[in-house]
């Protein structure tokens, strides 16, 4: 089980000597919010400041083309299930072949490498929590709070999306308010920009003059899409009228997608829904809806919200995690209790029923983008969080590698 590098991305040594190699280590490079804010990052970062090694605890997908930056180089280091030593062995042996100046863990797959990064003589060690995992989705796990505290003294900095992850993180672990800093995930308001035609749905989903509802996102269980296609069949039942200009679309892959296909089946709307599994054309889709919604049991700043708001949608969410840090509730769209498929049904007959409603929400929600969550405003955060560290890495005296 070798470490493998990605020969359709360009080495990281061959970027300007005087730039900086950062490892960014994920579980696993595949199509998901987290993955997609660390691509969006290293395709804008400047490449003649910074190198970038992605190390990933298993393996990576065809995702990987997605990355356009020059100075960008990927591992794989294949992790077996469960208890799998030499894991760890391999993890300090690139660590010491690549010698980064700062090595950035994401989410608590890969915090237990901190302390590895540090024993292999990383001199900064920064980790990120992006959201909640659904086998832990409100951070109440014992041994996974124990884990975080164990692995606290090897942690330069912490960064979160969102001031609820943030007051977890002090509040419940522990951690030094100093040690943790707030930036948000933003969006590329070029790329998702308002609505447009609707090309990209299938012919047999008879859209022509519908309205079209519609998530995007990980087929998990902390996600709620089994709500969601509850609330739509609830709706079509309340309303039968609906059933003629009412249309479902579910966008993403993952464990959960045959049972969703499978539920959408036993509630007889397969011919109202469309689900769509893994699309490249995700921008294209959003134009094509006239209301977001996300049912999510817990969330962190959620990018698929971010980029409906940028293509002006409403968005009907649940008000969990971050969501509400990012729902304007009765401005830019509507926030519900998680797990209620009658609250979440209620909120998007209102938008069903009013379409200047629906344009105004969609219009506040696109100029709310621009001015919190634009894209370079999240990348200019992180290169200064990197630039402080290796400030003082030059202060210490630390050789570049």
């Amino acid at each position: 089980m070798g470490t493998e590098s990605r020969s359709s991305i360009s080495s990281a040594g061959s970027a300007n000597a005087n730039s900086r190699l950062i490892a960014h280590v994920i579980y696993r490079l595949q199509a998901g919010g987290m993955e997609n804010g660390l691509i969006n990052l290293l395709n804008n970062l400047p490449p003649d400041r910074y190198r970038h090694a992605i190390v990933c605890v298993t393996d990576s997908t065809d995702f990987v083309q997605r990355i356009h930056a020059k100075n960008v180089s990927s591992f794989s280091l294949y992790k077996r299930e469960g208890k799998d030593v030499s894991f760890y062995w391999r993890f300090w042996q690139l660590m010491r072949k690549l010698r980064p100046a700062i090595v950035h863990t994401r989410n608590l797959g890969t915090l237990d490498l901190a302390p590895i990064a540090a024993l292999a003589g990383a001199p900064v060690r920064i980790h990120s929590e992006h959201g909640w995992d659904a086998s832990d989705p409100f951070g109440v796990n014992r041994k996974y709070r124990f884990l975080r505290k164990l692995c606290d003294p090897a942690v330069s900095q912490y960064i979160v999306v969102s001031d609820d992850i943030n007051e977890w993180l002090h509040e419940c672990i522990g951690i030094r308010k100093r040690k943790i800093r707030c930036i948000r995930n933003g969006v590329d308001t070029e790329r998702f920009q308002a609505r447009g035609a609707r090309a990209s749905l299938p012919v047999e989903l008879n859209v022509d003059g519908q309205i079209i509802l519609g998530t995007v996102g990980r087929m998990d269980p902390i996600k709620g899409l089994d709500v969601l296609v509850t609330a739509f069949t609830k709706l079509i039942k309340k309303e039968p009228a609906l059933r003629d200009n009412l249309r479902l679309i579910v966008v993403g892959d993952g464990p959960l997608l045959p049972e969703i296909k499978a539920l959408v089946c036993q509630l007889g709307i397969s011919d109202l829904v469309w689900v769509a599994g893994r699309r490249d054309d995700i921008p294209d889709i959003l134009r094509s809806l006239d209301i977001f919604v996300l049912a999510s049991i817990n969330e962190g700043i959620s990018n698929t919200i971010l980029e409906s708001m940028a293509s002006s949608l409403p968005v009907v969410a649940t008000e969990v995690g971050g969501n509400a840090e990012v729902v304007r509730d009765g401005v830019t769209g509507f926030l519900v209790a998680p797990n209620d498929a009658d609250e979440l049904a209620a909120a998007v007959l209102q938008y069903v029923e009013d379409k200047a409603l629906r344009r105004r929400h969609g219009d506040a929600a696109r100029r709310r983008v621009e001015v919190n969550f634009d894209m370079h405003k999240m990348v200019t955060e992180y290169a200064l969080t990197y630039e402080r560290f290796l400030i003082d890495i030059g202060a210490r005296g630390v050789a570049k590698q």
